[in-house]
């Protein structure tokens, strides 16, 4: 195995890049080249040596690989890195979307760009280490360390109600972790250590099984976001700058996800199958209601964050099942839905830098004007809606294919999620793509940039290679997803064996 600390190198990168970006001072027009050039270099690098780490992952190992451990804290907290199946294409996904966010913002963000791209950069790191910390404590804290700079970049360079927006984002998901931190104290308490592999191995008793799985779920449910606790985000995306808006959905609410399958199923077993009821309910009513909510929607972006609501429905639905096709399922949907929604937000900021409107009446008939863009933006629509060949298709099918094992009303009601889904998809690309041209602001609106057809043409390439070829990020989680699946079915088997003697 590798000698040096790839993973810790992966994960500070960027922090270096934001330290180097500050010090290139000034306010003139070069300056602030200097500091897109410094935060895209950066990025491209990170993404370079996240990718040694896919290269030399080993699919078939279902335990931690490139683990770094030493001495941080005295009372038992490590300094603990490492990646699993789970965590490394979220990682991956983390890394490859950041050059694209920096691109997007290159014309967009003329005032303050150096603390724009620092923001940006020390973001990618509180992301990257998130997913990679392996001690509860040091998770918390890049957990945690990512509202900061998503607040700002909302808070600053976000649109007329930023303010409200970027506050509502950070109580709501303040408030349910503050849950989490009491969660992780009892286990600490419970266990002797915050160390997370030796956790998942540790015995939780019954009654705080259910209590920290609860802690846990209020933090992560908010995160995700679950119904009823998901009216921060569409707010959050309608105010956010496009980069920004692409961060949020394609990684910030994946760490929601990444916490279900990190904490609640592996530690909390037990709770994790009492509650998968309520779990089924809450992804059913998300997936049809914010369908519904979407379909009434008259802003671009606030009809794709109900939409993205409803693709989270699926993963929680998926991953409460507890069955490989729902778990494997689930991993998917979030690397796909990552892709899809990211690709989504930046057409919309495609045609927002041209017109500086959201509203989907200001459009109609840009077929005309701009056909790569409509191929583009129809690429997306088909993936947002599931179609096969597509990878929106994968995620969405082994998602219910695997809750179907488990529960068929909730598989039978999450089916309509895709009826709708296709409804309100069509109907804004039929709005603002197709029908003739009379608004004369868009008689003069000019098709996709090369910089605008770098962002959006390797998603293309990735959403269909994923929709035909999904085999690449099935190997990669394959071996942990069973793992995990099995000490799940194997704790709550002998559960209900012991109640039967009893």
């Amino acid at each position: 195995m590798t000698t040096w600390p790839i993973l810790s190198v992966t994960t500070f990168l960027p922090l270096v890049g934001a330290i180097i970006v500050y010090l290139s001072r000034g306010d003139d027009e070069a300056a602030r080249r200097n500091s897109r050039w410094i935060a895209l270099w950066t990025t491209i690098i990170t993404f370079a040596v996240s990718v040694i780490l896919v290269m030399r992952f080993d699919p078939s190992n279902a335990d931690f690989q490139f683990v770094e451990k030493s001495a941080w804290l005295a009372t038992g907290i490590t300094y603990h890195m490492g990646v699993d199946g789970i965590s490394l294409p979220l990682v991956i996904l983390t890394t490859a979307v950041m050059p694209f966010c920096i691109i997007a913002s290159w014309k967009a963000i003329t005032s303050r760009v150096r603390e724009y791209m620092m923001a940006f950069l020390i973001l990618e790191t509180l992301m990257i280490g998130t997913f990679s910390a392996l001690d509860l404590v040091l998770f918390y804290l890049f957990f945690e360390g990512g509202l900061i700079p998503m607040f700002l970049i909302i808070g600053v360079w976000g649109g007329p109600r930023r303010v409200y927006a970027s506050f509502k984002f950070f109580l709501y998901t303040l408030l349910g972790s503050v849950l989490m931190l009491l969660a992780i104290m009892a286990l600490y308490w419970n266990g002797g250590t915050t160390d997370i592999p030796t956790l998942m191995h540790t015995a939780v008793p019954r009654s705080l099984q259910t209590w920290a799985w609860l802690a846990f779920f209020a933090s992560f449910a908010v995160k995700m976001p679950m119904w009823p606790v998901h009216t921060w985000l569409p707010d959050a995306h309608v105010e956010a700058p496009t980069a920004g808006s692409v961060v949020l959905a394609a990684i910030l609410l994946k760490m929601g996800g990444y916490g279900f399958l990190r904490f609640s199923l592996p530690m909390f077993p037990l709770a994790s199958h009492d509650f998968a009821p309520v779990v089924f309910t809450l992804s059913a009513i998300a997936i049809i209601y914010t369908s519904l909510v979407a379909l009434m929607q008259e802003d671009m972006k606030k009809l794709i964050a109900y939409s993205s609501v409803a693709h989270m429905g699926f993963v929680t639905m998926g991953i409460f099942a507890g069955t490989m096709q729902g778990v494997a399922g689930g991993v998917f949907q979030m690397i796909s839905h990552g892709i899809v929604s990211g690709a989504l937000f930046l057409c919309v900021g495609v045609v927002y830098d041209r017109l500086h409107t959201r509203e989907i009446a200001a459009y109609g008939g840009l077929v005309n004007r701009m056909p790569l863009y409509a191929m583009t933006f129809m690429v997306f629509t088909m993936a947002n809606v599931g179609l096969p060949g597509t990878s929106g298709f994968i995620g969405e099918f082994m998602t219910l294919l695997g809750t179907f094992k488990v529960s068929i009303p909730t598989a039978f009601f999450a089916t309509f999620g895709v009826i709708l889904s296709a409804g309100y998809a069509l109907w804004l690309y039929r709005k603002v793509v197709f029908g003739a041209l009379v608004k004369p602001s868009l008689a003069s609106i000019k098709d996709l940039t090369l910089r605008e057809c770098v962002t959006l043409f390797p998603m293309i390439a990735l959403t269909i290679l994923f929709g035909v070829y999904p085999k690449p990020v099935l190997d990669m989680s394959a071996a942990s997803v069973q793992q995990l699946v099995n000490n799940y079915n194997t704790a709550v088997t002998a559960v209900k064996a012991a109640a039967l003697l009893h």
